[in-house]
């Protein structure tokens, strides 16, 4: 049986109060981590969260700094967290491009970047064409993530992400800092089904696990580019 998933998005970053795209991959505010001691309350409230056996996270900073500061409890407990590149944010601006890993596994050491893409943090290149700015891209990668966590064995995984791509790429929600939803698998009707997701009512109709993010859904890829945006100076 698939995993329960439990998405969250990271606490507010630089670039989300400044609204400076320009910075490269930004850290939280003094505001985000409040958010997050806020969000690891909920969580350890959480009797889905509290059965969670795997944390996934982004690898950029704003995620994985959110990632420990809200299901710490779970790592003492023996919970891994994993980074996965396909749980990055779509667009190519500095604020959506991650690190070296060389770089954050230095300062974060405590999460598993084994299985990290060796093409991270390359999203315009050839090689990165799987993260590409693009709606068929990002359509693409969001069934890629869910086929991942479909075949793991836990029974409940905590995957902390971005909005962008939790929004446009795995579920149509709307996400707020600091805020999750919880979801299982629809049924498959044959192997070559798209994977897609059924949120639990309780986070659906309370507009997310703390109630902050906006109910009304969106279609997946809507507003997404057809084709990789011109840089702009």
């Amino acid at each position: 049986m698939p995993p329960t998933l439990i998405l969250i998005r990271h606490a507010e970053a630089e670039h989300n109060s400044t609204k400076d795209y320009w910075l490269h991959d930004p850290d939280l505010t003094e505001k985000g981590r409040e958010q997050c001691a806020q969000l690891r309350k909920g969580l350890m409230e959480d009797r889905l969260a509290q059965q969670a056996e795997l944390i996934i996270t982004s690898p950029m900073r704003r995620t994985i700094q959110t990632a420990l500061a809200t299901v710490d409890w779970l790592v003492e407990k023996g919970v891994k967290i994993q980074a996965d590149a396909h749980w990055q944010e779509n667009s190519a601006k500095p604020c959506d491009v991650g690190s070296e890993i060389s770089k954050v596994a230095g300062e974060f050491p405590g999460i598993d970047y084994s299985t990290v893409d060796p093409v991270w943090p390359d999203k315009t290149s050839a090689a990165g064409s799987e993260y590409h700015y693009t709606r068929t891209a990002i359509i693409a990668r969001g069934q890629t993530a869910l086929r991942k966590l479909y075949e793991r064995p836990e029974k409940v995984i905590i995957v902390v992400s971005h909005s962008g791509f939790l929004r446009l790429g795995v579920t149509g929600c709307w996400f707020s800092n600091a805020d999750y939803r919880v979801f299982d698998f629809a049924p498959m009707e044959s192997p070559a089904s798209s994977y897609q997701l059924e949120q639990h009512a309780s986070t659906r109709e309370n507009g997310g696990g703390l109630g902050h993010s906006w109910t009304h859904q969106v279609v997946l890829g809507s507003d997404l580019p057809d084709e990789i945006p011109e840089a702009t100076s």
